[in-house]
């Protein structure tokens, strides 16, 4: 696709161009990365690589995204866990739901 072409179709709006583009080399600007190494039972990188063979992604991406999306849960939970503790302690402090308040 000519980039005039590709410019034209990104500034009309009517079709997505993602389709177009060459995600495999993206990247985030200012984003460092860490190498880690894990060591995994042969099953288990076996299932990884079956299941990532069937989405049709790498076993890296695969698991980059698995623990991302485990981070996101946990982060989602633990500020769950905090706003209860936080209306408990309110709670707590006003007297509400002790059992307290004058009838």
């Amino acid at each position: 696709m000519k980039v005039s072409d590709f410019e034209k179709k990104f500034d009309e709006g009517n079709e997505d161009i993602v389709d177009d583009l060459d995600l495999s080399q993206a990247r985030r600007f200012n984003e460092k990365h860490k190498r880690v190494n894990v060591d995994f039972p042969t099953a288990i990188v076996e299932a990884i690589d079956e299941l990532a063979s069937l989405v049709g992604v790498t076993r890296q991406s695969l698991i980059k995204v698995w623990i991302a999306e485990r981070l996101q849960e946990e982060k989602r939970q633990k500020s769950h866990l905090a706003l209860g503790a936080i209306r408990q302690f309110q709670q707590n402090r006003t007297g509400e739901g002790t059992g307290t308040e004058d009838a």
